[in-house]
């Protein structure tokens, strides 16, 4: 794959000593500092150019006073976005604002659900989204990705109140189908079940696959699609989300709890800067960057399948997250950590934490040369433990 030349994804950015959670938190998580890491799902590459230009001259006029989010740049440019994106027209009266997907999340389950109510997600689960429901007192139920029967069974509960559905799917990079949104919106309209679909790695959907919005297929249910545009164009750290709520009355409430509640009276004004120039003028930077993405995690998968054909591993449908399954080679979890830390001193989630022991998740969002360097410790960590 050739990367258009605008763009320089190889160049390594040194980010330790910024504060990052990635570089400079991986002893939080793995005891031991100066690791290698492919941890957080963050990408080492700048943000795009347009976002910076736009950045810098907000900055420039120099007063970051109070602002909002309704307004018609900021809207308007998430509806451009559907429209060029997805070919999906939005009304953006149904808009909310909120500082991060997680944040929304956990607003909408206090709003649709009580303490001990059922919250159905599909498993492997996405660790925050484990924290928000357990957090907040409700029963997280979880259903295999691609297991309509338990899927239906579940939601047919009668403590059942809500579907967290993560489109595209973390950590695996499922890309849902039309169909299967379709038999899923069904299915949570047929048992009372609100649905909230986050859908922030919706734009790194890779080539042959096609993401559908929650707005398509939701109709007059209960529901709401929640996004972001920090991840795919890798700005997390200015906070920041959206969402679109079905239900005119629930949006109202939304919005009155987060005015009141969550006293979040002024946004992030560099988030709203960044989101309309990345919506509006960064569309070649994030096919770019999807692109070069892609040609990691195919590197991934020829030094994976070079030394274990028997793993046959595939890249993801979306994402860049390398979601391996290291059963078939008969690894112990935790020696294997062990090895990669103690010896190979890189960081690579283990699937434990997202509740599927046996597998990692290898963050591909970086340079070519940290692939190489990790997938390179990896085999070699592998090798040292069977």
């Amino acid at each position: 794959m050739s990367t258009p030349a605008r763009y320089d994804f190889d160049t390594v950015i040194d980010r330790r000593g910024t504060w990052c959670v990635q570089w400079d938190g991986v002893a939080d998580r793995f005891g031991v500092d100066g690791l290698l890491p492919f941890t957080i799902s963050d990408m080492d590459f700048e943000t795009a150019p347009e976002v910076l230009t736009a950045l810098r001259a907000r900055l420039d006029h120099g007063v970051l006073g109070y602002t909002t989010w309704q307004q018609d740049d900021f809207r308007s440019a998430i509806a451009h976005w559907f429209a060029t994106r997805y070919g999906t027209e939005i009304d953006t009266g149904r808009l909310v604002y909120g500082p991060s997907v997680l944040s929304q999340l956990s607003q909408l389950l206090q709003m649709w659900t009580a303490e001990g109510d059922g919250v159905v997600v599909h498993t492997p689960t996405y660790d925050g989204f484990r924290k928000a429901i357990t957090g907040l007192g409700r029963e997280l139920r979880g259903v295999p990705v691609g297991d309509a029967a338990a899927l239906e069974r579940e939601l047919a509960r009668a403590d059942a109140k809500v579907l967290v559905l993560c489109s595209p799917h973390n950590p695996t990079g499922r890309v849902w189908t039309e169909a299967e949104l379709r038999e899923t919106a069904a299915l949570a309209r047929r048992h009372g079940v609100a649905v909230i679909s986050d859908e922030i790695h919706a734009d790194f959907v890779h080539d042959g696959h096609r993401h559908v919005p929650w707005t398509r297929v939701g109709g007059d249910g209960r529901w709401a699609l929640i996004s972001s545009g920090s991840k795919s164009f890798n700005f997390p750290a200015l906070t920041g989300s959206y969402g679109i709520i079905g239900d005119p009355a629930d949006r109202a409430e939304f919005l009155r709890r987060m005015e009141t509640a969550e006293g979040l009276a002024s946004p992030a004004v560099l988030s709203l800067t960044a989101h309309i120039a990345a919506y509006r003028e960064g569309g070649p930077w994030l096919d770019a960057v999807r692109e070069y993405v892609a040609g990691n995690l195919a590197l991934v998968a020829e030094r994976l399948n070079g030394a274990f054909p028997e793993l046959a591993w595939e890249p993801p449908q979306a994402g860049y997250l390398a979601w391996i399954d290291v059963r078939p080679l008969g690894v112990d979890d935790e020696a294997l950590q062990r090895v990669l830390i103690e010896r190979e001193k890189v960081a690579v989630m283990p699937g434990a934490v997202y509740g599927a022991p046996g597998f990692l998740r290898l963050n591909a969002g970086c340079p070519r040369s940290k692939v190489e360097a990790g997938m390179a410790a990896l085999v070699r960590g592998v090798r040292a433990v069977r």
